[in-house]
């Protein structure tokens, strides 16, 4: 059994660098409608499954252009969003929406979470939903959960699902598994991982149990 505690460089890995800084700001407004932009027409490009050279050639752009469009370098021309949108066969409108869409948040007071049921339930497993944003910039979907374990029982159910998940372990005790590894989990630990190897609580070691599980993945994906 591998140990969470001994294991701590196998699981955090330090990058090189982030992608973004989470504590920046957008620049201006010009700056903010040229990313919604991109971000538009590279959602509607990969929807038709066509590469930024074949958009580029069917609406009269040049490579290097596109690729500064959908990178949000650059503003283009109302003529030119007028061609990308005939080429993408889209409304013009549609490639303004992620600057025109309203930005949600879900507050959840304590003890307010939808309590949904899911495999496991049966195992004395109480899954409490934090909160869903069905439609977001990002095309990233996240489900939190907080997760209660109450009861032992020897069968424990595992999971296989797409994206990747996040758990923090709060009160108890628990082994742990991922694939062909298993972590022993005290408060404060957290586990992330692809969550398209089998995983699952191995065994109830202190009750009660109770973990954040944050999941994520893209459109398509979710639960199996």
């Amino acid at each position: 059994m591998a140990d969470a505690r001994e294991q701590q460089n196998d699981l955090v890995e330090q990058p090189a660098s982030l992608c973004q800084n989470p504590h920046s700001l957008r620049d201006g407004g010009e700056n903010r409608l040229q990313t919604a932009i991109g971000r538009e027409v590279r959602f509607c490009r990969k929807r038709h499954g066509m590469t930024l050279a074949e958009l580029a050639d069917a609406a009269s752009v040049s490579l290097g252009m596109m690729s500064k469009i959908e990178n949000g370098h650059i503003s283009p021309s109302l003529a030119t969003l007028q061609a990308l949108a005939q080429a993408l066969a889209v409304p013009l409108s549609s490639l303004l929406r992620r600057f025109e869409q309203e930005r949600t948040a879900v507050f959840v007071k304590a003890g307010t979470g939808v309590e949904v049921g899911r495999r496991g339930t049966r195992a004395g497993h109480q899954y409490n939903l934090l909160g869903y944003i069905g439609s977001n910039t990002g095309g990233i979907f996240v489900e939190p959960y907080l997760i209660t374990l109450t009861k032992d029982t020897d069968t424990f159910p595992l999971f296989q699902h797409s994206g990747m998940e996040l758990l923090y372990l709060l009160e108890g005790e628990v082994n742990y598994r991922h694939g062909t590894s298993v972590y022993r989990l005290l408060p404060g630990d957290s586990l992330f991982f692809d969550a398209d190897a089998p995983h699952g609580p191995d065994a109830l070691i202190k009750l009660p149990i109770r973990f954040l599980s944050v999941i994520s993945y893209g459109v398509g994906g979710g639960e199996d």
